[in-house]
């Protein structure tokens, strides 16, 4: 399952999450299934939030350099 995970899109890990949201939901799956769906969900949200955070990183804004043309800066997030 590890090596799954890490093959899929951003937007997989999150329609995954989703169904498993939704099937959680319902409430009408058995004890066993319920765990290990909620594993399953928490460690696809872990790996959202890893794909995110380096995505963060990626980020930069272009602001006017002294010259007029554009520069890249660092991404600051807004406080």
């Amino acid at each position: 399952m590890e090596k799954e995970k890490e093959k899929q899109t951003f937007e997989q890990a999150v329609m995954r999450i989703d169904e498993i949201v939704k099937t959680l939901e319902k409430g009408d799956a058995p004890l066993e299934q319920s765990l290990s769906l909620f594993e399953e969900g928490t460690k696809l949200i872990k790996y959202c939030s890893k794909l995110l955070d380096s995505a963060e990183q990626k980020v930069v804004r272009l602001q006017k350099g002294p010259d007029g043309a554009p520069e890249e800066l660092p991404f600051e997030a807004e406080e």
